[in-house]
């Protein structure tokens, strides 16, 4: 059954201003170079947990490889912490040294 209400003159609305939703900050996941962890092993992580093609990976490792460090991927927080995470417990679990790192993304 159908309510009806009735129109009433003294209620007044009140008008809020729209609240703007701020993005979330987004974090670079960094990789480290070392003397020990395998070039296939990077590839290898860089394609299975940062969902990488095969050409990106490469690239990705070749320039953490030539300069010391590179970014693996852009997230937020959260999910940069998680994979950070399971790449070091992967590397670990394998016996490598590989280092990860975040910072936030400028801009």
């Amino acid at each position: 059954m159908a309510q009806k209400f009735e129109n009433d003159e003294n209620v007044v609305t009140e008008t809020r201003p729209e609240k703007k939703l701020k993005k979330p900050t987004l974090y670079k996941v960094l990789l480290h170079n070392d003397n020990y962890t395998t070039r296939e092993f990077v590839v290898a992580v860089l394609k299975e947990i940062f969902h990488k093609s095969e050409a990106d990976a490469v690239q990705i490792m070749l320039h953490v490889h030539y300069n010391g460090i590179g970014v693996a991927g852009v997230y937020t927080y959260e999910v940069a912490e998680t994979k950070v995470k399971t790449v070091e417990d992967a590397a670990r679990d394998n016996g490598y040294p590989l280092r990860l790192s975040m910072e936030p993304e400028e801009g």
